[in-house]
């Protein structure tokens, strides 16, 4: 099986994950890959604003001493969104595996 490098601009975070899900799960075609690459680069995207908007709050003041919800609010959703759509379109199976009580599949 051919060894699948994860992309170099991703954050430590992200290259976790790409090794974790490709461990698990055998995503070989270049679709897949992309996916799974541009789902990762939503999730740097989103933990950038997130780090963002820890220092700055979740609210500011404009010149006219008006509050407004900080503009990186926005793309932080949007790129968590774009994440989780990413892993969707990916169909990978997250059902836990049974070792133990239950009832047996099928049944």
């Amino acid at each position: 099986m051919k060894t699948i490098r994860c992309p170099k601009h991703l954050s430590i975070e992200a290259r976790t994950i790409w090794k974790e899900i490709l461990s698990e799960y055998e995503i070989q075609d270049s679709a897949g890959l992309r996916i799974l690459r541009v789902s990762l680069e939503s999730f740097d995207r989103t933990q950038e604003c997130r780090k963002k908007i820890n220092e700055d709050g979740l609210i500011f003041y404009d010149k006219f001493n008006q509050k407004k919800s900080h503009p990186l609010l926005s793309i932080e959703r949007d790129s968590r969104a774009a994440f989780l759509t990413g892993l969707k379109c990916l169909n990978l199976d997250l059902e836990p595996l049974r070792d133990g009580r239950g009832r047996p599949p099928g049944r």
